[in-house]
């Protein structure tokens, strides 16, 4: 122990030589020392840069560490918000899907209904013909709106339904009123016209003291006369305008359902 303490004991004289080698060496010229000088100078120069260095890499760390607990914060919240989001829009697609499920199912019953339609002004405009004259003159508005080939499935079925609600109110009464029907001889003459629904009617002109009938026949309502029938008729006509009592009036009367009241299959 005494021979290693020696040792080092001896090394304090090393660094005072040194220093005086350092301090005559301008005397003697140049020297390796001034390398080591320099080589020291540089190193001091290096570290302090190097200390400078890790400074700042010691402060971007904590400023990137916590920029990345941030983010991945942040990252979390919105995992959490594409979850939620997702849950959600699966619902909405969902509710899309029967939204277009039941929008198609509308278009579909609509175009049905729109071909339906179509088809039931078809069958009352060939109805007319063997509609009543007086009736078919009173529907003439809503048949020529009908017809317009503007018009939409709601117009459609608007006048439809007025034409059919005329018609059935039209088949419920007893319509007494005077009308321009052409007499046997091709005359148009003014007679008084008694409708016993749509079914048929009666005209007679006092005039010429003739009775007639009218009905839907296989082309189209038809005026006939009835040849010693206008006693009767004038009864009808005259306890139909309340100016009699009532009583049992006979007169002939015919049932033909035209082809085109038919429902086709």
């Amino acid at each position: 122990m005494r021979r290693s303490f020696g040792k080092y004991q001896k090394r304090p004289w090393l660094f005072p030589a040194l220093l005086l080698c350092a301090l005559l060496a301008p005397a003697w010229g140049a020297s390796p020392l001034d390398d080591v000088q320099k080589t020291v100078t540089e190193w001091v120069r290096v570290r302090a840069e190097t200390a400078r260095i890790e400074d700042d890499w010691t402060w971007q760390q904590m400023l990137m560490q916590s920029t990345l607990e941030a983010l991945q914060e942040r990252t979390r919240q919105l995992e959490a918000q594409r979850t939620e989001l997702e849950a959600r829009t699966a619902e909405e697609r969902r509710d899309t899907a029967d939204l277009m499920a039941h929008q198609q199912a509308l278009k579909d019953a609509q175009a049905q209904a729109a071909n339906h339609l179509g088809l039931l002004g078809e069958r009352l405009v060939r109805m007319r013909a063997w509609l009543p004259p007086r009736l078919s003159v009173a529907l003439e508005l809503p048949y020529r709106s009908l017809a317009k080939p503007d018009a939409d499935a709601s117009e459609r079925m608007h006048y439809a339904m007025v034409i059919l609600n005329r018609c059935v109110q039209f088949n419920r009464t007893v319509s007494v009123d005077e009308e321009m029907i052409t007499a046997s001889n091709g005359e148009r003459r003014l007679m008084e016209v008694v409708y016993w629904g749509l079914s048929h009617g009666y005209a007679l002109d006092r005039s010429s003291n003739e009775a007639y009938i009218g009905a839907p026949t296989e082309s189209a309502w038809a005026w006939t006369t009835l040849p010693g029938m206008a006693p009767q008729v004038a009864k009808l006509i005259k306890a139909s305008l309340d100016k009699a009592e009532p009583a049992f009036v006979i007169l002939p009367a015919q049932a033909i359902q035209p082809a085109a009241l038919n429902p086709k299959p």
